[in-house]
């Protein structure tokens, strides 16, 4: 099975040899390598990491300037006067540059190469924002109309602009309005065609993306219980909501959780094998039901 630090993006293998074009895959392993398709695991490529740039080494707008701390920084008003006019005729081009032969959009490959003119990983929490801004209907995919839609809201019509646009991007996900949307929006992102129910490594993945900035402290226990729980097979979109919930209620001890509250029963499992483990030092026990998630027959 893919390990659980397994990335957002279903992108091919980084690899620039003259292959990868053609090994499209459903999520990229940024730790070992490891690429899976979405059905099944394969072994780990032997193929070497690609020269991605540091997220913090990749080149700076031309107007950006360092502060008193040495960090560069670019405010609003310096961003707006280096793109003060939107190009819908360059936006298109945009897309151009990076849409697949075959397909009206950017695909795996694509995304691949605008992730590399970015300056960052496509498994990044700042891809995570921009196919949220796109709002991408699936991974690995901006159809000519999401690409586009994305880039007149956030007034970019070049990699550059939309690089200038990460901060902005990365401020509004702090409100927690539009985190919770945010978060919403990575569930369905996650679903492949036709399906209700996002795979738990895939879960798992995802919750460690769309938290990366400020994980809650819930949240590598949570995940743990749920690597313990093989049978746990798949994750509601209920579920998947109403962790946000439980992770910022139920305490760092898990000691205000109420489980008179209308919780799915996973959360009390979860609960319950934190208690055994914490104050009694037991064993995992088998998983009490009835479940709302997807077992195993």
């Amino acid at each position: 099975p893919a390990s659980m630090g397994n990335a957002l993006c279903c992108c091919p293998d980084p690899d620039p040899g003259p292959a990868s074009a053609d090994r499209p895959l459903k999520f990229l392993d940024s730790a070992g390598g490891k690429s899976n398709t979405g059905g099944g695991s394969s072994a780990p490529s032997a193929a070497a990491t690609p020269d991605w740039p540091a997220p913090d080494s990749a080149p700076q707008p031309p107007d950006s300037a360092p502060n008193s701390q040495g960090a560069v920084t670019t405010t609003l008003g310096e961003r707006l006067m280096l793109y003060p006019r939107y190009s819908e005729a360059r936006a298109v081009a945009l897309f151009e540059k990076y849409r697949d032969a075959e397909d009206d959009a950017v695909l795996a490959e694509g995304i691949v190469r605008m992730c590399r003119d970015l300056g960052v990983r496509p498994e990044e929490f700042r891809v995570l924002l921009l196919a949220w801004k796109f709002g991408a209907r699936q991974m690995c995919r901006f159809s000519r109309e999401e690409f586009l839609s994305g880039c007149r809201a956030l007034r970019a019509d070049s990699t550059l602009a939309l690089r200038a646009r990460f901060p902005d991007m990365r401020e509004e996900a702090r409100d927690p309005a539009r985190f919770r949307d945010l978060y919403r929006f990575t569930f369905k992102f996650g679903l492949e065609a036709g399906q209700r129910v996002l795979p738990t490594e895939m879960a798992a993945q995802l919750w460690r993306l769309v938290f990366s900035e400020a994980p809650p402290a819930v949240l590598e226990r949570w995940l743990a219980f749920l690597e313990a729980h093989p049978e746990v097979r798949g994750i509601t979109g209920d579920t998947w909501n109403m962790f946000l919930h439980f992770a910022d209620t139920a305490g760092r001890d898990l000691s205000t959780y109420d489980d008179a509250e209308a919780w799915p029963s996973l959360f009390d499992d979860f609960v319950e094998f934190e208690n055994d483990q914490t104050n009694q030092n037991v064993p995992p026990h088998p998983l009490k039901g009835p479940p709302d998630e997807v077992k195993a027959d």
